[in-house]
């Protein structure tokens, strides 16, 4: 999420009543998670195990629960006991969160010709360009953007908050929600069927492609970058922070894990699962989802077992 306008560190360190190592009027431009961090951009790390990853990223500016550690010179650390409810505290102060009991914001820009059906929610600041149609009981959240020639069927969420959860065992709850300030961008042309759910990023967005068409009961994790011209049949489901690169079709039931890319033009054919990353221009079946001609043949050799194991008994 970038702030409106950019602020120093010793703002951000008096908002969170932080102690800062570093340059306390570089400035600050906005706050991400790791996947997402920009130069310029605060993140934080509340974990030893993460410490380096995080003060090597592009992050410029790092809240953290140590002084302990070796930073480069251009960079700045804010050094609170909790990270994580410092990070809470600045999305909050930036994207705080407001109910609203109109069905259509007043704050919506919608363009020309296109047609919102009965029941339709559409929150704050939330654009939907020309010729578009919204069918019945679909839900847009806050800052959502949508282009032309866009099809959402009903019942379908865009926006919804992130699947994101920072751990501590020590806590009374265990899993704290990690508050989503991102936004959910669907280019022109795409269309989207019933029942679908499009979470926003967590301080970034989740970006559906130019052209791309999904089917019904399709899940689309946050953070996740959708390509051009994409295919998701029925049930599809996509972790976080996912890559899918032009061209790739997804059919029935093909679960797709986290933080991975699928190269264009890649087919995965139904009820596949994808743990680790997959090269376009290919075609891939079963879990782990491989060579799809290699994995049928892997198949055929297991239906032999029986009988090359009834042989191997006659023979001894």
């Amino acid at each position: 999420m970038k702030f409106p306008n950019p602020v120093s560190v010793k703002w951000i360190a008096e908002l969170i009543q932080a102690e800062i190592v570093g340059d306390a009027f570089s400035k600050v431009y906005g706050i991400n998670e790791i996947h997402k961090v920009e130069t310029g951009d605060l993140c934080f790390v509340d974990h030893p195990k993460y410490y380096n990853t995080c003060i090597n990223s592009t992050a410029t500016h790092i809240i953290i629960n140590t002084k302990d550690v070796k930073v480069p010179e251009e960079k700045n650390l804010l050094v609170v006991e909790e990270p994580f409810e410092a990070y809470l505290m600045i999305v909050n102060y930036f994207r705080p969160f407001t109910f609203t009991t109109k069905a259509i914001s007043d704050t919506a820009s919608i363009g020309k010709d296109t047609i919102i059906m009965p029941n339709v929610f559409i929150g704050k600041k939330v654009t939907i360009g020309n010729n578009c149609i919204v069918h019945p009981n679909v839900t847009i959240m806050d800052y959502s953007e949508i282009g032309n020639n866009v099809v959402i069927q009903a019942g379908s969420v865009i926006g919804s908050d992130a699947f994101y959860y920072n751990t501590k065992k020590h806590r009374d709850v265990w899993y704290k929600r990690m508050q989503s300030c991102g936004n959910v961008i669907i280019e022109d042309d795409v269309e989207i069927g019933a029942g679908c759910t499009i979470d926003r990023g967590v301080t970034a967005s989740t970006r559906i492609g130019a052209g791309t068409k999904i089917d019904n009961l399709v899940h689309v994790g946050h953070d996740t970058n959708v390509g051009r011209n994409c295919l998701f049949a029925g049930q599809v489901g996509i972790a976080g922070a996912v890559t899918i690169e032009d061209g790739v079709t997804l059919w029935g039931q093909v679960g797709v894990s986290k933080t991975l890319t699928i190269g264009a033009n890649a087919v995965v054919l139904a009820q596949s699962g994808i743990p680790s990353s997959l090269e376009g221009d290919k075609t891939y079946f079963g879990y782990p989802a491989e060579d799809a001609q290699m994995k049928r043949r892997e198949l055929v050799w297991i239906k032999r077992i029986p009988e090359l194991w009834k042989k191997v008994m006659e023979n001894k």
